[in-house]
C-alpha cells in the first residue's frame, strides 16, 4: 500500500555494525521490496555531516561498515567517528582517537 500511496518511503535504522549494502542484501534476502536509496543509516547521517564539516575522519567503525565511508579522506583526522566496533576499542586505538 505504501508503494502506491503518494508518499516517499525509507527504511530507517540505527545500525553501526554493517554497511547499506550488507543491510539491503539481508533485507531482500528477507523478501522486502526495497532500492539502496531507500535505506538510512546512522552511518548515512554521519558520512553525510563528515561531506558537509569537510572533516578527515577517524574511524572506530566495524569492518564491515567502512564500504560506507568510501572516498571519505582519512589522512591526518581532525574528527572522530564512533560505532559498533568492539574489536576496535583498545587502549591503542583510544588513544589514537583522543589525540
Amino acid at each position: 500500500r505504501l508503494r502506491s500511496a503518494p508518499v516517499t518511503v525509507r527504511f530507517v535504522t540505527n545500525t553501526t555494525k554493517e554497511s547499506k549494502r550488507d543491510l539491503l542484501d539481508r533485507l531482500t534476502g528477507l523478501g522486502f521490496d526495497i532500492a539502496e536509496h531507500e535505506i538510512f543509516t546512522s552511518l548515512t547521517a554521519a558520512r553525510n555531516l563528515l561531506e558537509q564539516q569537510q572533516v578527515r575522519p577517524l574511524l572506530l567503525v566495524d569492518d564491515k561498515a567502512l564500504a560506507d565511508f568510501t572516498g571519505i579522506g582519512t589522512d591526518n583526522p581532525n574528527a572522530v567517528v564512533v560505532g559498533l566496533a568492539p574489536e576496535h576499542f583498545h587502549y591503542e586505538m583510544m588513544n589514537k582517537a583522543f589525540r
